[in-house]
């Protein structure tokens, strides 16, 4: 390999290394089951109950699966979510015992109290509609969101929280509505809600205390990945400070964000951004350091261990593919970051050993030429491969070809003004258009 100007010298070194001269000693992740228990801990309320629906659907491990469901059940019977207990019950069809069979009495018992709770509710809010009590009207909405919230009934409990923007008096009311409105929606997976409430709490500033900005960065986050606007999601993750804590736990985990914005800002950033808005970053620096497996391959990805990265990355996928909100992203995601890691590669070198590159990637030759061929069709490297001899030749722009490109575009650009220019100037001295206004 030749290294085209000096200033890459240390980037060459650390990918020499990591093509199999020297071996690295830090520990690689192991490919462990994910600990269901651990994970739901991190959450609450109705995400906590959906996400382990998700693994026992998604997982393919019996034993993973029921232990889901378990929890799943015991979570439902603190809440009144009748109609998801049933979903539950039919998934685990006795597989668990009689213990986490049908609870008809239950049941009953709930759906006859949800039954008087709404008409005590109707009550209440009639009432306040007929005495024109603004601030009563508010509550009685919000409180209906609540009730149909928790039940399941989520696109009632959305328009009942909608309702009561009519009726917001002042800007915490409006930032409450407009919470409830983003969490309902999220759960819906109706993310144009989502941006919608996030602009319109944003546009109140004078309410905003740290965690609420917090969490409606999170939302945005989570809206735009749905989008698959990795960048802005990255941006939007890498803006959310330390206040969230756990205060967001009815929608996302701390470890979360780590997770979505690292990922999603080794997709999309360019080394640059990296290193300032990622790595250099002191907030976010808190989040990462709850997932070490993140923080390590954003460092060997910036230091040019593709090895390790993508073998953190490749350890990492399986309980990636098990989250609600990223798995559908995950592929995506790992093809362009090994996409950039290539590119990354190949940048500082006129001509590349295509075996060392197969073995410092942890792939075969007919792969990586495959992969690089790939690259070359869509212009993103600028090169040509021998197959012969497995090299990869750098085409580098002729510089001093382009640059007088440059100047014949400029030259003929200053040319077009200046007749421009001059036909204007005697249009004027001829009063040509005043004399046409004339015959008009």
């Amino acid at each position: 390999m030749e290294a085209e100007e000096e200033g890459a010298g240390t980037m060459i070194e650390d990918i020499y290394s990591n093509g199999g001269v020297e071996k690295r000693t830090k520990p690689i992740i192991s490919s462990e089951q994910m600990d269901v228990e651990a994970y739901a801990s991190l959450y609450s309320g109705r995400t906590k109950i959906t996400r382990l629906l998700f693994i026992a659907d998604q997982c393919g491990n019996q034993s993973m699966q029921l232990e889901a469901l378990r929890m799943a059940y015991d979570e439902i019977k603190k809440g009144e979510n009748t109609q998801l207990f049933r979903e539950v019950v039919q998934k685990i069809d006795g597989r668990l015992g009689p213990a986490y069979r049908m609870d008809q009495a239950w049941a009953d018992n709930v759906d006859r109290r949800a039954e008087q709770r709404k008409e005590k509710l109707e009550n209440e809010l009639n009432s306040y509609r007929t005495n024109l009590i603004k601030e009563s009207i508010r509550m009685g909405y919000n409180d209906f969101g609540d009730f149909y919230y928790a039940h399941g009934a989520l696109g009632d409990a959305f328009k009942n929280y909608v309702r009561t923007r009519d009726y917001c008096t002042t800007s915490k009311h409006i930032i409450q509505m407009c919470l409830n409105a983003i969490l309902v929606s999220i759960e819906m997976g109706q993310f144009t809600h989502v941006n919608s409430y996030v602009s319109k709490a944003e546009q109140t500033p004078d309410a905003l205390d740290p965690v609420t900005v917090a969490k409606l960065r999170c939302a945005a986050g989570l809206a735009h990945l749905d989008g698959k606007k990795y960048k802005l999601a990255a941006r939007k993750f890498l803006e959310t400070g330390p206040e969230l804590g756990n205060n967001y736990t009815e929608v996302i985990a701390p470890q979360d964000v780590a997770t979505y914005g690292g990922l999603c800002a080794l997709a999309s950033f360019d080394r640059t951004e990296l290193k300032n808005k990622v790595i250099d970053n002191l907030n976010f620096r808190n989040f990462l350091e709850l997932v070490p497996e993140v923080r390590e391959l954003i460092h060997d990805f910036y230091s040019s261990h593709y090895a390790s990265c993508l073998e953190y990355l490749e350890n990492l996928k399986a309980n990636l593919l098990l989250d609600i909100h990223l798995y559908d992203h995950v592929e995506t995601l790992y093809n362009q970051i090994r996409h950039k890691a290539l590119i990354q590669y190949t940048h500082p070198f006129v001509s590349v050993d295509l075996r060392m590159m197969a073995s410092a990637f942890k792939t075969s030759v007919a792969g990586l030429e495959k992969e690089l061929e790939a690259l070359i069709t869509d212009n993103q490297i600028q090169a040509r491969i021998d197959s012969h001899n497995k090299i990869l030749y750098a085409r580098h722009a002729d510089q001093r070809n382009a640059t007088f490109q440059r100047v014949l575009q400029t030259g003929s650009e200053f040319d077009r003004d200046v007749r421009a220019m001059l036909l204007r100037a005697n249009l004027l001295k001829h009063e040509y258009n005043l004399r046409a206004a004339r015959k008009m």
